[in-house]
């Protein structure tokens, strides 16, 4: 404590941000990077470990095909870094970006698109 009633910072607590947070915000954040769920697909979701101020991410994500899929993953990979650190504060040296399915648009009755 300070002399003049004000509490220190260091003895004020701490702020701890639970991994599920963690992971809802990664998976919205991929959400934003993505254009949109393929037809029949499911929205991208992700699993965090958290240790100290840097998170360890995983994402899993379904995508179109044909598509750019690195391109794709790469904006994943910048999005999610940016906003986790953004809001949570939390550091994400590496997020490993998991496709989990391609989504043809032969196979999507209902999508448009240059079929061959």
């Amino acid at each position: 404590m300070a002399g003049d009633g004000v509490v220190v910072a260091a003895g004020r607590g701490a702020t701890t941000i639970a991994d599920r947070v963690v992971a809802k915000i990664a998976a919205q954040a991929a959400r934003e990077a993505l254009p949109g769920v393929p037809e029949g697909g499911s929205a991208p979701h992700a699993t965090v470990t958290v240790h100290r101020d840097i998170a360890r991410v995983r994402v899993g994500v379904e995508l179109g095909y044909p598509s750019d899929i690195g391109t794709q993953c790469g904006a994943v990979r910048l999005r999610v870094a940016q906003r986790v650190r953004a809001l949570a504060g939390i550091e994400v040296p590496e997020v490993v970006v998991r496709v989990e399915r391609l989504h043809s648009v032969r196979s999507c009755p209902t999508a448009q698109g240059r079929v061959r």
